[in-house]
């Protein structure tokens, strides 16, 4: 398969997760492991799967935790851990970066045009800044975890990490 024909394939494929994620809060597993498997596939054929392997694990582990503490979902985890299959070692390192800087942009976006609450974005930092603070009545002001101001499609920002770590590595080859 040649690579504009590959690189048309996983544009499509990130523009239909992050859309899914922004319109319904979800990313289907048959989109992430299935894109994985595929992805997978690819390298084994092309020789890499030592590569796309260590990728995985990388981009698996990089939102393991977030995971843990509740502040990122399984979906998530699940993307990241296909884009890393999908890009293998070196570059999930630039994909993390991306997706970093395109999560904290749609994160102040969203909280300008107040489709997010920024409530417990507060509490946690007047709990690590403030010692005269209330922890117990904060945490008790916050709107429930599970409202949909509370929640930011972070699948959005990493199809466009992923996409713009793609776009970049490309461009340094030439």
């Amino acid at each position: 398969m040649s690579f504009p024909v590959f690189f048309s394939i996983v544009t499509v494929w990130l523009v239909v997760l992050g859309w899914y994620d922004c319109y319904y809060r979800r990313l289907p597993n048959v989109l992430t492991l299935g894109g994985a498997a595929v992805f997978l596939a690819v390298h084994i054929f092309n020789g890499s799967m030592t590569s796309s392997l260590l990728g995985g694990l990388l981009g698996f582990a990089f939102l393991l935790l977030p995971f843990l503490m509740r502040g990122a979902g399984a979906g998530d985890v699940k993307m990241f851990g296909a884009v890393g299959i999908l890009t293998g070692f070196p570059l999930i390192l630039s994909a993390m970066f991306w997706s970093t800087v395109f999560g904290l942009i749609l994160g102040v976006i969203m909280v300008i045009a107040g489709k997010t609450d920024a409530a417990r974005l507060k509490h946690l930092w007047r709990c690590c800044t403030d010692r005269n603070y209330d922890r117990k009545a904060g945490k008790e002001a916050l709107p429930e975890k599970q409202s949909e101001k509370v929640r930011i499609p972070f699948g959005v920002a990493i199809a466009a990490g992923c996409w713009t770590a793609e776009v970049l590595y490309v461009l340094s080859a030439r």
